[in-house]
Order: structure tokens, then C-alpha cells, then sequence
């Protein structure tokens, strides 16, 4: 552009008014020019700030955003950090990814590539011989013998991109590139969040099937003391019904339990994408050191725009408002170019002779006139595509907005029960210590300590889902919030909340 208009006012200074010079000129200035209507970002459409939860952490104003927080630094669990690992590297789902990644750029390549002339180096013979029809008498006339050698160096239908249609194709391949770049992202931070949560299922599974465990054998030594009281016709039936049927339960709890670890276990393997292998770090107990004690969510709700599935829709939303440019440049005539030069000789060793040269230029100029209609239909549907992606993009919004909402307005909740399940179980096992010691001073007997004793393990179990749908909702907190992409912190921000 700007050499086009250099030219333009040379030409205009020095008084040129030819139509030659004048069509040149404006070919020069049209070419630096595209059809592509202005990018907007629609409004986000939200509030600025998360709803208010009572019982919501304070935030001071240095607080890392989620998304700065690598996975290693909030997943503190050693073993998870080596599965997380493995499956960045093995999960065939993320290799989907980002070989989508990979074909999107090679496809936006060849789209730029369109923009320079493609030269071709030709180089042919032919040995022809035909009847010679022109002759006198041409039944016995000889027939005509000739040889064509032909080298040269050829542009074959090159497209000067005078209205844009070329560079907004190249936009359009651009921005599609940048959106699968950020579904890469994307499905990252989503398959870290699976991991975690994979393995904090296996881990809340190993701990409950160990609870379940140590309750079917206080179930079946309250049995078996049950059935002696029953022989000696102290307790009744019914009272030995009751046994067994809290046996049977406790072993059915255990299946489930063994059931659900093997799934668990399972479902890990799935998402490494290989066997485990022995030299991951042991596992350890299920606490709340598996990962960070809380995430700082004070920050503006305008972080959103920073999700990688958010940046995605944007980038599709640009590629149809380049996909807007093209349609628009349809209306408008088409030139190409076609020439080739080179060396021409009817003998081989004579093609690089002087006055063997020869050229041959045949530029092309195609004007739809009469397809005006099907560019119209087109660029409407073109245009209904672009409010299509503008729909989306803010959906995206909305939808990450509705999931952080949740996960913090859930934080709360899972705080409370938390608290609430930690005092039960302190309290049943102050009972429990309480029944043993009136066992040992021969005050109750040993079923009212089993059966205290079943109360607390109930109690445990109860207090273990808390910590799992306390540890899920950080890591869906986390995921949320953008998390998931970044290993490590920025070493500048490593002011994180200790567990």
C-alpha cells in the first residue's frame, strides 16, 4: 500500500495521465486492499465480579490467578504428578489433538503459499511425424518429419489477489489454526483434571474399601457373640437376624468398594494411555495434602477470557469474519496470470542458441456477472455462519462463567459438610473410646462396643466422601478457572496458599 500510493503521487507529480499508467496504478492500490469487514469482540455479558458466597475465603490483591498455577505446584501428591506426566505424553486423545494441530498449520501454509507464484521448470521433446495434407497431389506427397525441444521456467494461473479473496482465505486458515491451537490447550487442561480426579476416585476407593474391610470384621465378630447369646437363649431371633443381615451388607459394601477401585484402577490406565509402571511413587494416604488447600477466585470474572476453550470461539469467530471477506471479493472480476519463458529449437544442440528464446504471456480476466445471485445467496450464508460464531463465542462465556459459579458456590457447601462430618466423627470416636472403656471395667459388653465401633467406621466413611467432594471441587475449581496448562508457576509468582 504504502508503495502504491508512493507511486501514485510520483505519477500525478510528474503529469502521467495514461490509461495504462492509470489502470496499473489501480491495480497496485486494490492489491494492498481486502473486503474483510472490521473485527468486533462481542460483549462478554456478565457480571464482573463471582456471585457472593458467604463463608468465601478473603483474597488478598497478590493472589496468583488459578490459571498461573502449574499442575505441579497445586497437585502435590508425588505419584499423581508422575501419572499427569505419562498421560501428557501417552494419552492418544491429546495426541488427536495435536496432530490436529499440526494439519491445521500445514493447511493454513498452503493457503498462504497461494499468495506467491508458483514457477515451474518445464523441459520436453517430441518427435512427430504427420501426412502432409497441404501438398500438391498430397496422396503421394512425403509425409512431414519434425522435432520440438522446449526448457523453460513457467507461472501457471496465478491469482492477483485485487479484492482480497486470497488473504482472507489465509486469515480465515489462520485463525482456525489459532483456535485448535487453544482446543489443544483445552483438552490438556481437561485431561489433567481427569487424571486427578481418576486417581483421587482410586485413592477415596482404597480408603473406603480399607474402612469397609475393618467393619464386615466387626460385624462378623458381633455375629458370631450374637449367635452364642442366641444358642444360650439370652437374645432372640430376631436379634440374630439383625447380625447377619449387617454381615451381609458389610460384605456387599466391601464388593462394591473392591469394585470400585478396580474401575478406578482401570480407568487410570485408560487415561495414561499405558500400563503403570512400578516406578511411579507409592501412593499415599487420602488426605488433603493430594493437592493445594484452596484457590484464590477473587479475581475479576473477566479472566474467563483468557480459557482456552473462550479463545477457541473467538477464534472461529474471526475466521468467519475473514470467511466474510471472500465471499464479498466473489462479486468482483478474477484476474490470473499465465506466462512461461525459455528455449525453443527444432535440434537439440541448438536450444541454447542464440534466438531460441521465447516467451508467451496470457493473463485472464473472469467477471460473474450472470452468477450474481448464487454470490449473494453465498454471502448471506457467509454472514448468518459469522453471527452463528458470535452466538457461540458468547456462550462459551456464559458457560464458564456458570461452571466457576458452581464450583465456588459448591466450596461453601462442601466446607460446611466437611466441618460438620470432621465433629460426628469426633464425637463417635470419643464414644467409642468411651464403650471400650467401660468393656474393660465390665460395665457394657462387648456387642455395644462393636456396634460403637461400627458407628465410627461409618462415620469414617462418611467423613471420606467429604474430603473427596472437598478435593473434586478444587480440581474442578481449578480446571475452571483455566488451570492445567502450565507446569511449573512463573518463578515471580510463587506466593501460593500452603496446604
Amino acid at each position: 500500500m504504502l508503495f502504491a500510493e508512493a507511486l501514485k503521487r510520483e505519477a500525478l507529480k510528474r503529469g502521467f495521465r495514461s490509461s495504462a499508467l492509470g489502470l496499473a496504478l489501480c491495480l497496485l492500490t486494490m492489491s494492498g486492499c481486502t473486503l474483510m469487514p472490521k473485527y468486533h469482540q462481542p460483549a462478554a455479558e456478565i457480571s464482573t465480579n463471582w456471585p457472593a458466597m458467604s463463608g468465601a475465603p478473603a483474597v488478598s490483591s497478590n493472589a496468583v490467578p488459578a490459571a498461573d498455577i502449574g499442575w505441579r505446584d497445586f497437585f502435590r501428591d508425588a505419584r499423581l504428578q508422575g501419572l499427569i506426566e505419562l498421560a501428557l505424553t501417552n494419552n492418544p486423545d491429546l495426541r488427536v489433538a495435536v496432530l490436529n494441530v499440526e494439519q491445521t498449520r500445514a493447511l493454513y501454509k498452503v493457503q498462504r503459499n497461494a499468495l506467491i507464484p508458483t514457477v515451474d521448470v518445464d523441459a520436453s521433446g517430441q518427435w512427430v511425424r504427420e501426412p502432409n495434407f497441404f501438398a500438391s497431389g498430397a496422396s503421394n506427397a512425403p509425409s512431414i518429419t519434425y522435432n520440438a525441444y522446449t526448457v523453460g521456467l513457467g507461472v501457471t494461473s496465478y491469482e492477483l489477489d485485487l479484492f482480497g479473496r486470497v488473504r482472507s482465505l489465509k486469515r480465515q486458515a489462520l485463525e482456525t489454526y489459532f483456535a485448535d491451537e487453544e482446543n489443544r490447550r483445552n483438552a490438556q487442561i481437561a485431561l489433567v483434571a481427569e487424571v486427578a480426579t481418576a486417581y483421587l476416585t482410586e485413592r477415596e476407593a482404597a480408603e473406603q474399601l480399607d474402612v469397609a474391610r475393618h467393619t464386615l470384621k466387626a460385624a462378623q465378630q458381633a455375629y458370631e457373640l450374637t449367635k452364642r447369646s442366641f444358642e444360650s437363649s439370652v437374645l432372640s431371633q430376631i436379634d440374630l437376624n439383625t447380625a447377619e443381615v449387617q454381615v451381609e451388607t458389610s460384605r456387599a459394601a466391601v464388593a462394591g468398594y473392591e469394585q470400585q477401585l478396580a474401575q478406578a484402577e482401570d480407568n487410570l490406565v485408560l487415561l495414561v494411555g499405558r500400563p503403570l509402571p512400578d516406578n511411579l511413587p507409592p501412593a499415599r494416604l487420602f488426605d488433603a495434602q493430594i493437592c493445594l488447600s484452596d484457590i484464590p477466585a477473587g479475581l475479576p470474572s473477566t479472566v474467563l477470557l483468557g480459557r482456552p476453550d473462550v479463545l477457541a470461539a473467538e477464534h472461529q469467530l474471526k475466521a468467519a469474519n475473514a470467511n466474510i471477506g471472500a465471499a464479498r471479493a466473489a462479486f468482483f472480476p478474477t484476474v490470473t496470470l499465465t506466462g512461461s519463458g525459455g528455449f525453443e529449437s527444432s535440434a537439440l544442440q541448438d536450444l541454447f542458441a542464440p534466438g531460441s528464446q521465447a516467451w508467451a504471456f496470457s493473463p485472464q480476466l473472469v467477471w460473474p456477472i450472470f452468477a450474481a445471485g448464487t454470490a449473494w445467496q453465498q454471502l448471506k450464508a457467509v454472514k448468518a455462519g459469522q453471527k452463528m460464531q458470535a452466538a457461540n463465542y458468547q456462550s462459551a462465556i456464559h458457560t464458564a462463567f456458570r461452571e466457576v459459579a458452581d464450583a465456588l458456590a459448591a466450596r461453601a457447601a462442601v466446607q460446611t459438610q466437611l466441618a460438620a462430618n470432621q465433629a460426628v466423627l469426633n464425637a463417635d470416636q470419643k464414644n467409642y473410646e468411651l464403650t471400650q472403656a467401660r468393656f474393660t471395667n465390665g460395665v457394657d459388653s462387648l456387642l455395644i462396643v462393636l456396634s460403637s465401633q461400627q458407628a465410627l467406621d461409618s462415620a469414617r466413611q462418611i467423613l471420606i466422601q467429604s474430603q473427596y467432594s472437598r478435593l473434586f471441587n478444587l480440581i474442578t475449581l481449578y480446571q475452571t478457572l483455566g488451570g492445567g496448562w502450565r507446569e511449573y508457576s512463573p518463578e515471580a509468582k510463587r506466593n501460593l496458599p500452603s496446604p
